[in-house]
């Protein structure tokens, strides 16, 4: 990938948070981060550069979905989360600089594979879960896995789905208390991100070449939920998260297949 490409990739990556955060495409969230990986690694950077640049960007695209949701969440799922939440943020954040870029890039693979796997076993597991009260004592085991798996890869969605589906939430309280919880997850790991050195000069003013594409994510999002159906393009999300997992994990190079 020659570096204008690997950028022309990291902004459609990026254009997709916004694109997620306006409701389309259900998983095509936890797509941008191993994208992100593999285009700004491909430019020399390294997974964990990837990961201090999307956290502006992502609390840009919690800022619109916040403002378009508010007052519409369940406020005390986040009440029992936060304990757990800030642990696994701190446990992450320390954590992370003490992976190298090959064992940070197959932590955000397998995040994103098993985020795929997930989708085919959910109603499985939703189903034996039954119906869940939220507690401190269940959400402080949830708000743990979610602190940790947001910290490494920004990939907290099967957890927080795990946690609230069984709670059979309307679909628009559902959503909002998402936004909600993201928007605090991620507001958590900016001081972190930035006492750990992940969040810096550099990784800011690379946001900033990039942060218009999130609010023009959000435009193309409301107009694909009028236009089209999301059954096609969910798959396709799949399988390029899948694909883009795989990738990092084992490092394929088709160049030197051809060789």
């Amino acid at each position: 990938m020659n570096e204008t490409t690997a950028t022309i990739v990291a902004a459609v990556a990026v254009a997709m948070i916004g694109v997620s955060k306006a409701g389309f495409g259900g998983g095509l969230g936890m797509l941008t981060t191993p994208v992100c990986v593999l285009a700004l690694t491909a430019k020399g950077h390294s997974p964990v550069f990837a990961l201090g640049v999307l956290l502006p960007l992502l609390i840009a695209g919690d800022t619109f979905s916040l403002l378009h949701y508010r007052g519409k969440w369940r406020w005390q799922n986040l009440k029992f989360l936060l304990p757990g939440i800030l642990l696994g943020v701190i446990a992450g954040s320390q954590l992370i600089g003490r992976f190298s870029p090959r064992q940070l890039n197959v932590v955000i693979g397998l995040l994103a594979v098993g985020f795929v796997v997930f989708q085919f076993i959910k109603e499985a597991i939703l189903k034996a879960e039954g119906t869940l009260t939220p507690n401190y004592k269940n959400g402080s085991v949830f708000g743990v896995a979610a602190g940790l798996t947001s910290s490494f890869a920004h990939g907290a969605a099967p957890v927080m789905s795990m946690f609230l589906l069984p709670q059979k939430l309307p679909k628009e309280i559902y959503v909002a208390t998402r936004v909600l919880i993201f928007t605090c997850i991620n507001w958590i790991k900016a001081p972190f991100f930035v006492l750990g050195g992940v969040v810096n000069a550099q990784t800011l003013m690379t946001s900033l070449e990039f942060v218009a594409l999130v609010p023009v994510g959000v435009v193309i999002g409301v107009w694909l939920n009028k236009r089209f159906s999301e059954a096609a393009f969910i798959k396709a999300v799949y399988a390029l998260t899948l694909l883009a997992g795989l990738h990092l994990i084992f490092d394929f190079k088709p160049a030197e297949w051809l060789k």
